[in-house]
């Protein structure tokens, strides 16, 4: 639970969503061009209009084989509106019907600053995907990470995966900053 409030009931109240991209060679979290997979910026406001995203979970597919092995997680920072920006490949609200997102998820973009951490949430090896031996690629990160307004989170790699092919998934909560 994230801060007394069951992520449960938030989704029952159109508050959690969702966002899933197709991402070619995820990139080092240490570079601004080319971040995300998902991306996920809040561009709301401050005040009580605005809110704060809180990540829920990250999920991914390896279905093409990287020549680089590495680690697969969650980068964020401080940032302008991402510019270089493509459409993310799904985003939804995990309560069917509901409102969109105030945030704004795209498959990749080019940041204003670099991710200032890295989480690891997974691995990423060279070997062939039809003899892949990887287990649940569901990690639960119960809205220890806050997005505020101006900032963004993404997930990103240890290392440029060069050749990776992934299907990449994110969710999160929206609370309203008042």
């Amino acid at each position: 639970m994230l801060l007394g409030i069951n992520p449960l009931v938030l989704g029952g109240r159109g508050a959690c969503f969702a966002a899933q991209a197709i991402v070619t060679a995820p990139v080092i979290f240490s570079t601004a061009a080319g971040t995300g997979g998902p991306l996920l910026y809040n561009g709301t406001a401050t005040d009580h209009t605005g809110v704060t995203a809180y990540l829920l979970a990250v999920s991914y597919a390896l279905t093409t084989a990287s020549t680089v092995s590495g680690a697969i997680g969650i980068t964020g920072g401080t940032t302008t509106a991402p510019s270089s920006t493509t459409a993310i490949d799904s985003t939804a609200n995990l309560h069917i019907g509901g409102q969109a997102s105030k945030c704004t998820a795209y498959r990749i973009g080019t940041v204003s600053t670099a991710g200032t951490f890295f989480i690891p949430t997974g691995h990423v090896h060279t070997g062939a995907v039809t003899v892949d031996t990887d287990d649940d690629n569901w990690v639960h990160l119960g809205g220890v990470i806050a997005v505020p307004p101006g900032a963004f989170a993404a997930v990103s790699a240890s290392a440029t995966l060069t050749t990776a092919v992934m299907q990449v998934g994110l969710m999160w909560m929206e609370l309203p900053n008042a």
